[in-house]
């Protein structure tokens, strides 16, 4: 099998084009020998990998995709009780500022996700096809590589449909005719994706770790998070001791451990460290993103949305005030915790920046933009940062598996040794017992600004007791069930020709 490029950032091969066929007044069949139809093109085992490599490229879209502005971490966290929206004011994505508010309109919500989605499906499914047409021409261990790979980022796709939205179309082939299709429940989006993800784990294709010339494609170890994160979410608790297994199986692994400092772990020296399980892949050096090719290959705009406003000091840059940390979220760290100051960065003791709406001076070290952070880049610099999005690490699982040993009556001492390995690791000495909320409480301090602490609230009935009016006027409703999934955007239901029921948000 060839083994592709470094990073899994775009495809650059493109299919021929086919010509435009000209007639005159008598009817002419007209050939192009040159041209290469697409279902001949999709026949070998190269082809079949630029297919593979185009099926990731959606991954890179979420933070802006030429209509929206959607980084799944950040869109995630402003509806939890970490970060505020920011930006000018609150007509500034205005979107954002209504999810936080759990006040979404269906015209002026969260459609950027939605297709950026649906056009990974797509492409997950064409590479489905092109394997089963083409399987005489593939090794039956490069068959099952794509196959794999293709399942298991068709279900990460989904994912993020599911959780923010439920109730939507789901499909395995992709539609033709009137591409229209079925709006499902959630219950039964989520049984489609699970056993789809079952499948894709029973043919074990794929390492446990990626090699660094792979890393940015899916892993076994990636598949057992995706599988844990479903399962944990819906609550699916006769599945709790399988995803218990896969837990402890990376953990056995000797390819993953703790990092010793957390302040490493989201530099640039970071990606890929030992603790990193699932990375989503940008490069500064040599890209080309522009405001007018937005999808090709490059950086990403986060660490330009959320700096701050017109930044002058040292070791950081300037960027556009969006996603404040809480005054409430630094305060929460012990000051001991190494997690506070990688997390929490306080602007005004580096240099002078302008205030904008919901400015408490703290800003999201992890993901900030850093002096040189775009270095090397060839189109716009707004959008060329080299930050990998950090998915999966291995602090996650450990406190997957005590909460899961929890909630199979497995060994208390064990996930007492995940949960304090964790929380030792962040240079706190004191042990804590292994409890459901302290298992949250540590995921709340480890994870703000990944994109976590919403869905653990929601998954754990801790959303309506703790998403609630704030003392400054910013939140003034409260979370309640009728708010889990957003509002199907009305866009999509016109072109669905109002086969799609609207959530009742």
């Amino acid at each position: 099998m060839k083994i592709m490029k470094k990073h899994i950032i775009s495809l650059f091969a493109a299919v021929a084009l086919m010509a435009l066929a000209a007639c005159t007044n008598a009817f002419l069949e007209v050939e192009a020998p040159m041209q290469e139809f697409i279902e001949d093109y999709f026949k070998t085992d190269a082809h079949i990998q630029e297919a593979v490599v185009a099926a990731y490229d959606p991954l890179h879209w979420t933070d802006w995709n030429g209509s929206q502005y959607c980084p799944v971490n950040i869109i995630s966290d402003i509806m939890a009780d970490q970060l505020w929206v920011g930006g000018q004011d609150k007509s500034d994505n205005t979107f954002w500022h209504l999810m936080m508010n759990f006040e979404a309109l269906p015209n002026n919500c969260l459609s950027g996700m939605w297709w950026v989605s649906y056009s990974g499906v797509k492409r997950c499914n064409d590479v489905l096809a092109y394997v089963a047409a083409a399987r005489e021409n593939l090794t039956d261990e490069a068959a099952k590589y794509y196959e794999e790979q293709a399942r298991v980022l068709r279900v990460f796709y989904y994912n993020w449909l599911w959780k923010f939205w439920g109730n939507i179309p789901y499909y395995e082939e992709n539609l033709s005719g009137d591409f229209l299709c079925e709006q499902q429940t959630a219950d039964y989006v989520y049984d489609k994706m699970i056993h789809d993800l079952e499948g894709a784990l029973a043919i074990d294709a794929l390492p446990m770790r990626e090699t660094a010339e792979n890393y940015g494609r899916v892993t076994k170890a990636m598949a057992y998070m995706l599988y844990a994160e479903v399962v944990m979410y819906q609550k699916d608790e006769a599945r709790y001791p399988t995803a218990l297994s896969y837990m402890k199986e990376i953990i056995a692994d000797s390819g993953y451990e703790l990092v010793d400092d957390y302040a490493t772990i989201f530099l640039n020296t970071g990606e890929w460290s030992s603790e990193s399980i699932f990375e989503i892949t940008y490069r500064a050096n040599g890209s080309y993103r522009s405001w007018g090719s937005p999808l090709v290959a490059g950086g990403t705009v986060i660490p330009r949305l959320i700096s701050p406003y017109n930044f002058s000091g040292a070791g950081h840059e300037n960027g556009w005030g969006f996603a404040p940390v809480r005054q409430e979220t630094y305060d929460m760290y012990q000051p001991t915790d190494a997690r506070r100051d990688a997390t929490c960065w306080y602007a005004p003791a580096d240099g002078s920046y302008e205030k904008r709406y919901q400015d408490t001076g703290y800003f999201l070290e992890k993901y900030v933009a850093k002096a040189g952070g775009n270095a090397g880049q060839i189109a716009d610099g707004d959008l060329n940062y080299d930050n990998n999005l950090r998915v999966y690490r291995y602090s996650e699982t450990l406190l997957n598996a005590a909460e899961l040993l929890l909630a199979t009556g497995g060994s208390n001492a064990d996930a007492k040794t995940y949960l304090n390995a964790v929380h030792h690791r962040a240079g706190l000495a004191d042990d804590v017992d292994a409890t459901l909320d302290n298992i949250i409480e540590e995921r709340r301090l480890e994870f703000v600004g990944e994109g976590k602490r919403y869905w653990d609230l929601v998954r754990t009935g801790k959303a309506a007791t703790t998403l609630v009016p704030d003392a400054y006027g910013y939140r003034t409703n409260t979370w309640s069930e009728q708010k889990k999934y957003l509002p199907i955007p009305q866009s999509e239901i016109d072109a669905a020709q109002n086969t799609l029921k609207q959530n009742a948000y």
